[in-house]
């Protein structure tokens, strides 16, 4: 995927590094973690990691004698860069095409950290039949690597989906009823779109 925000910000692996930052601001790193993560080398790593470190968005500090860098927390350009990176609107469609080979998609709903929700349950809910589990869970973690920060996620098959649906299961309704985009309804559920 060409990410046009590559362009603007110099390199991928500067945008992934950044997201992973601006999408952890809880977690702490080390280099190896951070190239790890970011599926960049170490060297690579390292370099961005200095240049957050001299403008401030990252802070580093000694634990257990390892070094870590973490999310500065009076960093003045924060949201406005998770809001930029996060880039929801484009991540939709691109994330029904990413996941569209592993089996028979019938209902596909972003939530939590695509609608600006950081501490939600769930950031994807993916309904589907014949749905190759293994195949799916790559392609996520791509996208993971990509916008630095675990999805969550839930895979249900089309008949557990509409059981807990009409059952008004909590996991479905905490999906539902909070802010939320349908990305694929061949369910005709009628969800906002």
């Amino acid at each position: 995927m060409t990410d046009g925000l590559q362009k603007l910000f110099g390199t991928g692996g500067r945008v992934k590094l950044l997201r992973l930052f601006l999408f952890n601001p809880r977690q702490s790193f080390g280099i190896a973690d951070v190239a790890k993560r970011a599926r960049v080398s170490d060297t690579e790593a390292r370099h961005e990691v200095v240049l957050f470190s001299r403008v401030g968005l990252v802070v580093r500090s000694l634990r257990r004698g390892a070094v870590r860098y973490s999310l500065n927390p009076q960093f003045v350009y924060t949201i406005a860069l998770q809001n930029l990176l996060l880039n929801a609107p484009a991540r939709g469609a691109d994330i029904v095409k990413r996941i569209r080979g592993t089996g028979v998609l019938k209902f596909v709903v972003l939530s939590g950290i695509f609608m600006g929700d950081w501490d939600d349950r769930l950031d994807l809910l993916v309904v589907g039949d014949k749905v190759k589990e293994r195949a799916l869970r790559e392609r996520i973690r791509g996208l993971e690597a990509e916008i630095g920060k675990e999805v969550r996620y839930a895979l249900l098959t089309s008949e557990d989906f509409l059981y807990r649906f009409n059952m008004n299961d909590k996991l479905v309704r905490d999906v539902l009823d909070y802010p939320h985009k349908v990305l694929l309804d061949k369910l005709d559920l009628g969800r906002n779109k």
